[in-house]
């Protein structure tokens, strides 16, 4: 298995969950490392509500002891803030800082963080470098091919990025105008792999074992980034592992496993968030867990008026 190193962190493997907002809490990161991610990002935290104490980011910074490595992303646009919080929680079990340079939200792009960073290097270097000398741990770094066509500046960014003393730079190949539509560009992916030494991240349309090794053969990239590709299906990661040492991908999960599985995510989720949010939460795995089952849509039309856990189990066991 091959393995990848950010900074002074060694990865098992490298197949890494994407973080994604409302999606990679601590429920799904744990099934996910069952199923053999070798990294898992967290969901994006914002400097500013760390600094302000809201009350619900503490819920957004808990870390298992069994989902280590976990890479902690944080979003802002002021040097001085990011570097501060990076330090003020950098005693907490995470390995890795990711610094969230790819967010395309409007409300996050209109006060000038996430993908908005991307139309000011000048920043991008102050920010990362303030990050990099407030921290001991190794800092990355996720971007998209640009902000939109008449800004596609991914190389110059990943080349600030790594001058500003990062381990690594995750690329994902859309713009922010793209959001998540379309095909993400590999190209870009490619060129910034040739641009820069430190570890470079693929991220955009892998699906399945055989389209990481077609990112990796047309890129060069140094790891993969699963985010859309393992909703609903944590069992990508266990797959890509045995793609990569037997050839062979094992067969997919029956309906009779993924039923189980989405009974123990409800489970988590009850147990970490409580019955009300826990069971509305998986109203939306359960819809990505079911795509492409017959009666899906049936059970998807029924999910949104389940309470409890007990009523969760009954549907799905009925369908």
């Amino acid at each position: 298995m091959k393995r990848l190193k950010i900074g002074n962190v060694e990865l098992e493997n490298r197949y890494i969950l994407g973080p994604m907002a409302g999606v990679t809490d601590l429920p799904f990161r744990l099934l996910c490392k069952e199923q053999g991610a070798g990294l898992l990002c967290m969901e994006m935290v914002s400097a500013k509500a760390i600094l302000y104490k809201n009350r619900n980011t503490e819920a957004l910074l808990e870390i298992h002891p069994e989902e280590k490595p976990v890479s902690l992303q944080l979003f802002g646009s002021d040097p001085k803030i990011m570097s501060e919080m990076a330090k003020q929680i950098e005693e907490r079990p995470f390995s890795i800082l990711d610094i969230n340079m790819g967010c395309p939200v409007p409300k996050v792009v209109k006060n000038g963080e996430g993908s908005a960073l991307m139309k000011n290097p000048k920043l991008v270097y102050e920010i990362v470098s303030a990050v990099v000398k407030a921290i001991e741990k190794p800092v990355t770094v996720k971007i998209r091919k640009g902000f939109d066509d008449t800004c596609v500046n991914a190389v110059e960014i990943a080349k600030i990025i790594e001058e500003a003393g990062a381990s690594a730079v995750a690329v994902h190949g859309r713009t922010r105008e793209q959001y998540y539509s379309g095909k993400a560009d590999w190209e870009i992916i490619r060129k910034v792999k040739e641009a820069v030494s430190i570890p470079v991240i693929g991220n955009g349309d892998v699906t399945s074992p055989q389209k990481a090794d077609e990112l990796v053969r047309e890129t060069g990239c140094d790891g993969i980034m699963i985010a859309r590709g393992a909703q609903g299906n944590p069992w990508i990661f266990s797959e890509m592992c045995a793609w990569e040492e037997t050839g062979m991908i094992p067969p997919r999960p029956d309906k009779d496993e993924v039923r189980e599985m989405m009974l123990k995510h409800a489970r988590l989720q009850l147990r970490y968030k409580g019955d009300y949010a826990g069971i509305r939460e998986m109203r939306k795995h359960v819809a990505w867990y079911t795509k492409g089952i017959p009666n899906a849509a049936r059970l998807r039309e029924r999910i949104n008026q389940v309470e409890s856990y007990e009523e969760l189990e009954n549907l799905l066991t009925a369908l």
